[in-house]
């Protein structure tokens, strides 16, 4: 079921790494199809996050794909 939304798609920046672990790597994924209410939604599979994936930062908006870059050395 595919919902579609009344207000405007801004990107969706996650940062998120595969386990808790000290020396797991850090990622980023810019989200630029989807709201951040259908990024929230546990029932909805992200294209290049894995489903058990920790998720550290979620910003809406063109300067936080910079100020994520910056904050963990991506």
């Amino acid at each position: 079921m595919a919902r579609e939304s009344s207000y405007a798609k801004a990107p969706v920046v996650v940062v998120w790494k595969t386990s808790n672990r000290s020396n797991a790597r850090t990622k980023i994924k810019v989200i630029k199809n989807k709201n951040i209410d259908e990024v929230l939604d546990p029932n909805i599979k992200l294209t290049g996050i894995p489903t058990d994936a920790i998720l550290l930062d979620i910003g809406v908006g063109e300067k936080f794909i910079q100020l994520y870059k910056d904050e963990y050395g991506l």
